[in-house]
């Protein structure tokens, strides 16, 4: 692979790098600290959860939903008014999610098989369930003091017989045998791989990319071995990550995404239903989003009527920064998870520093215009456009 290939097809890791160095720099490494590092994923838990479901509704067509951060907002006021009323937290979870499957089939039906375009459909959905929020939060804050319920959400792991109060070495031994665990499976496929006769890029170059990410977890876990330990926020968006990162490149369902936004009609006859597809990217999109009303409302404390307010933006701006198509059927979970993760690092980059909010809309307004930019330039020299 030469440095040209390299740099295309490492773009934006290479800009995530670029980034992460600036910002550490220009807070005088205040973003180097374990609360930082470990508070980076968590403080944007409900990105990284509603761009795996978002970048379903972009491989269509270039499609996006509006809606999520109503519904978000939707999820997080049932469950702090069901809690507030001394409920259940697994009943108050139950019917937050319920509400949130209701609205995922009542949105995949419309823009599905009733063919409601989906910007028209998605946006009549954020100011209805942004409304009925209100409703239910009677136009009031609720503050989420729940205990069971928390602890499902923000609660740290911690192995009593090894871990302590200022050192978790659970979470730098996990980050090791997860590390380890990557390497040997990459060996392991390569030899597989070798032995059915599949042609093999480069086997050095898939290893050493194992060994930079295992670099990076090792380091990540040494980080929250400092702190207080895994975070439980971090494995339930690691199961959604991964749950989505194996249906979109490991299943034939996770493929009709890709056909019906590379040739509708072509997807048609070979048989794949449109509808079924655009049924299921709007109802998957609408379950993450109201799971994310309950990470939000954990880590916050309280709901109000404003929760949500553009987080449907941060989820779409992360699936284009991280190499979606505005076209659709193009992009994949490892690159939105970059997307988020560099808008978190800005985000949190700026908030250290003390920029003014009016300049960090500015600042995410340009990496999200440069990012559709050149996938646009990309596009026209490949003759997708």
């Amino acid at each position: 692979m030469d440095v040209k290939t390299f740099v295309k097809k490492y773009t934006m890791v290479i800009a995530l790098v670029i980034v992460f160095i600036f910002f550490t720099v220009l807070t005088d490494g205040k973003l180097l600290l374990s609360q930082n590092i470990s508070n980076l994923l968590l403080q944007n838990a409900y990105v990284l959860v509603m761009a795996c479901g978002m970048l379903l509704c972009i491989l269509t067509g270039g499609n996006v939903d509006l809606s999520v951060g109503s519904t978000l907002c939707l999820s997080a006021a049932l469950t702090a008014k069901t809690l507030d009323m001394g409920w259940s937290p697994i009943i108050c979870i139950a019917i937050a999610m319920t509400v949130s499957i209701v609205i995922g089939i009542w949105q995949g039906w419309l823009i599905g098989y009733i063919h409601i375009p989906p910007f028209i459909c998605t946006l009549a959905g954020m100011f209805l369930f942004r409304g009925f929020a209100r409703v239910v939060l009677d136009s009031r804050t609720i503050s989420v003091n729940n205990e069971k319920f928390l602890n499902l959400f923000t609660s740290y792991i911690n192995i009593k017989a090894i871990d302590s109060k200022h050192q978790c070495v659970s979470a730098l031994i996990l980050g090791i045998l997860v590390a380890i665990g990557l390497l040997v499976y990459t060996i392991l496929s390569i030899q597989k791989k070798k032995k059915q006769g599949y042609k093999i890029d480069s086997a050095s170059s898939s290893i050493i990319k194992i060994i930079v990410i295992d670099v990076l977890i090792i380091l990540y876990s040494y980080k929250l071995y400092l702190y207080k330990g895994i975070p439980v926020m971090l494995l339930w968006i690691l199961a959604v990550v991964l749950a989505f990162a194996f249906v979109t490149s490991s299943t034939v369902f996770g493929r009709y995404f890709y056909a019906v936004g590379g040739n509708e009609k072509a997807t048609k006859l070979s048989g794949i239903d449109p509808r079924k597809v655009y049924f299921w990217a709007y109802f998957l999109m609408s379950v993450l989003a109201g799971f994310s009303g309950l990470l939000v409302a954990s880590r916050i404390g309280s709901v109000d009527g404003n929760m949500g307010n553009s987080y449907e933006m941060d989820a779409i701006a992360s699936c284009f920064i991280g190499g979606a198509s505005a076209y659709g059927g193009s992009g994949n979970v490892p690159g939105v998870m970059v997307g988020a993760i560099l808008l978190g690092v800005i985000n949190q980059g700026m908030s250290i520093y003390g920029l003014p909010d009016q300049w960090q809309y500015v600042v995410k307004g340009a990496v999200l215009l440069v990012a559709v930019v050149f996938d646009v330039v990309s596009n026209k020299k490949t003759g997708k456009s």
